[in-house]
């Protein structure tokens, strides 16, 4: 059965079979999801403005990280170039075993006009 709803958002992530902890790993799997998500917007020809980096720890906990644009993004190149940028927002104290990128904010959102009405009571 095929949903009959709009997506609200489109993401990729993987898990490891064995914890990172070299930058120059965990870049390798941030192209690698980039590829992917990349892809997967293609097909629904789908572009969004806010990109959000998943990482789960070692230690199972996770941290998402985001940034809003201010026009909409598809290309693997500005994905994976802003998914660096929030990977390195804050230096990582554990060893990754999950990361995940997803855009939201996306181009098939319409922006319906929503009547405000005040509600009356009988009084």
């Amino acid at each position: 059965m095929i949903p009959f709803r709009t997506p609200k958002s489109f993401g990729a992530e993987h898990t490891f079979t064995e914890n990172l902890t070299s930058e120059v790993y965990l870049e390798e799997k941030l192209e690698l999801i980039a590829n992917k998500l990349e892809k997967r917007l293609e097909i629904k020809k789908l572009a969004g403005r806010t990109l959000t980096l998943k990482i789960k720890f070692s230690d199972f906990s996770v941290q998402t990280r985001s940034k809003t644009f201010p026009h909409y993004i598809s290309d693997r190149s500005l994905i994976l170039s802003n998914a660096k940028e929030l990977l390195y927002q804050e230096k990582l104290v554990n060893s990754v075993r999950l990361l995940g990128l997803s855009l939201s904010n996306l181009n098939t959102e319409k922006k319906e006009k929503k009547l405000k009405v005040q509600l009356s009571l009988p009084f």
